[in-house]
This record gives structure tokens, sequence and C-alpha cells, in this order.
């Protein structure tokens, strides 16, 4: 559309997709509470032009304090992207995010999909894990730490709840959630599994069991 938006990236990690956002135009504020992540976005950032450079505001913090660093109606649009599965209790830390949200603006959010934990154990053929994934929402993420993934209707709730309803939701990694992030595919080969990821994440039954749910909420 054209438009400058105000983004908040929550949990902004090294900041690749808060640069990629400044590169687009946006005004962009990086929230993130680890120093060494921190210093990584910094440094990437000074690399860049200086027009991107004062578009982007980096900030050590918590997602669980936004009101502590921002007013309310704040940013167009809020980001959370692989945050919420390292936080506990998610619904306090939701509702502060949506209240940085001016009206109409978007929430979006990348979740683990508790619904879906039995899929990767199962298509590796660790059956014993699989079958123990069904009883419990905590899984061992590839850094091996134990976190917790998310249901989509209970964050659907929760979006109601605090006055930024689900506009729209999405399936990630439904058919490569077992392939590497070191390998590299021929560009063509790449462009077919994109192509399959995209329409299957749009689609049911098979975004129902994607790895990571991307839902977008949107402020009233």
């Amino acid at each position: 559309m054209g438009r400058r938006l105000r983004v908040l990236d929550v949990g902004m990690g090294q900041g690749t997709q808060a640069l990629r956002l400044a590169r687009a135009g946006h005004s962009v504020t990086g929230l993130e509470s680890d120093a060494e992540m921190l210093a990584s976005a910094r440094a990437a950032l000074a690399s860049e032009p200086e027009g991107i450079r004062e578009r982007v505001r980096l900030i050590e913090g918590d997602g669980r304090d936004t009101g502590v660093h921002f007013l309310p109606g704040s940013f167009d649009v809020v980001l959370c992207h692989g945050v919420l599965m390292y936080v506990e209790e998610p619904d306090p830390m939701l509702a502060g995010l949506a209240r940085m949200l001016a009206p109409g603006g978007l929430l979006s959010l990348l979740v683990r999909n508790a619904d879906a934990l039995a899929m990767r154990p199962g298509l590796a053929g660790d059956f014993g894990a699989a079958l123990a994934a069904f009883d419990t929402p905590a899984y061992t993420n590839r850094l091996g730490l134990t976190v917790r993934a998310d249901r989509l209707d209970a964050l659907r709730a929760t979006l109601a709840g605090i006055a930024a309803p689900l506009h729209a939701w999405y399936g990630v990694r439904v058919f490569t959630d077992n392939v590497g992030n070191d390998v590299e595919l021929p560009s063509e080969e790449l462009e077919r599994a994109l192509a399959l990821e995209d329409r299957a994440g749009r689609t049911d039954p098979y975004r129902g069991v994607a790895a990571l749910l991307h839902l977008c909420g949107v402020r009233g």
C-alpha cells in the first residue's frame, strides 16, 4: 500500500526480520532481552546505510514489559514470532502486546502447534516420542530446551478476549519440518518446496498439522 508502518518486533533475535522491514521503508522498534542477540542485531544494523539505520530503534527488554517502554496504541503492527513457547503464561503478555496496537493494528504471532506435536517424531520413526506427544504441550526444541506449544482454539479465545480477534491463520512447515536448516536445495527444487508450503499452509486439513502456526489478530 506504500504506507510507512510503525512496527514493534518482540523477541527480535538477531534482527533479521526487523532489518528486512526497515529496508522496505517501515519504522521498526526491536525488543530483545538476550544481550548477545541484541549485540548481534546492533552489529548488523551498524552495517546498514544511514537511511535504514535511522528507521530502527533497538531496546533491551522483555515482551512481558511492553507497558514500561511504550504508550498504548504506539504501533500499527506488533510481531511476536517464536517467542510464546518460552513464556509459561502467555495470556498476560498477549494482552500487553494488544494494548500497544493502534485501532485496526495487526498482532502477528508465530507459535509451535500443540495439536501437531506428534508429527515430527512420528515421521522421523520415533514412535514412542510420538505417542507421548499426545499427552502434553511440552516438547524439546532443536536447542535442547524444554518449552511449550500452543493450541489454535485457545489462542483464538485469547485474541477475542483482548480485543484483537483472529483475522486469519496459516500453517508453517507442513512438509519440510524434518528438513535440516543446513540443507541446501537446488533453486528449482527450492521453488517447488516454497510453493508447496505456501499452498499447504493455506489449505485444510494440511495447515492443521503444520509444525508452526501463524496467527493474525486485528485490533478492534
